[in-house]
């Protein structure tokens, strides 16, 4: 796994935006495109990532820091499926079906391809999906986890009858105090997480305690290649 796109840098050659974007090598999936196009491509570039190869992208949600380099990314490859919210402008769906193989929408949980799942749309104020991967660890990757990351891996196990041992991406404790980020973690905990790699809209502050309650398991984001134990 890639993290190709975000505030957070972990590698100096690339460029950080705000914004997020996972690449997934052995499903050859880009999850949400960051805020800006021009850079999601150089950072493609700088971590050696052929967008030819690409086949598929997953957008979490509508938000512009999430759907920011779609264009840029189906300019170059258009031969890609889009697994896409509903909540996206209607406008906007019938134009990515022109510029695409594929779109497909979503609203509920469900199977997308291989072990790869949805969780389907979660949330009324920030509709948002999360992709679900299940596997011998099972792993759950959030845009922004406006929900809440613990209901989300909460959801995301019920879906695929497991524990969710691996929860990545962002958060959405930003703006969240110590005692909401402390039940954060107990929650996660108590659901069976094992490792996380907060970032984007996590916050410094959640990061930090993350870090001192998950220690070695809990693993720096950032732009640039993550290494995660080998899980991916």
């Amino acid at each position: 796994m890639q993290i190709v796109f975000d505030n957070n840098n972990c590698d100096t050659d690339a460029h950080s935006l705000w914004g997020f974007s996972v690449y997934l090598e052995k499903y050859k999936l880009l999850l949400d495109t960051g805020s800006n196009g021009r850079i999601l491509l150089q950072n493609l570039q700088e971590c050696n990532i052929d967008i030819q190869t690409l086949e598929y992208v997953f957008i979490t949600h509508s938000h512009w820091d999430h759907i920011g380099g779609l264009d840029s990314v189906l300019e170059l490859n258009p031969n890609l499926t889009l697994f896409v919210p509903s909540t996206l402008s209607k406008h906007l769906i019938n134009d990515l079906k022109k510029f695409s193989k594929k779109v497909i929408v979503i609203t509920e949980a469900q199977k997308l391809f291989d072990n790869l799942y949805t969780t389907g749309l979660l949330g009324e104020e920030t509709p948002e999906q999360s992709l679900i991967i299940n596997d011998e660890y099972p792993k759950l990757i959030t845009g922004c986890g406006h929900f809440g990351i613990e209901n989300i891996t909460k959801i995301a196990s019920k879906i695929i009858n497991k524990n969710i041992k691996y929860a990545i991406g962002g958060f959405h404790l930003l703006r969240s105090s110590e005692e909401e980020i402390e039940k954060s973690i107990v929650s996660l905990k108590k659901l069976g997480v094992e490792q996380v790699l907060p970032t984007h809209c996590s916050g410094e502050k959640a990061i930090r305690m993350y870090k001192t309650a998950f220690g070695k398991n809990c693993f720096v984001g950032g732009v640039g290649r993550v290494e995660l134990c080998n899980l991916f």
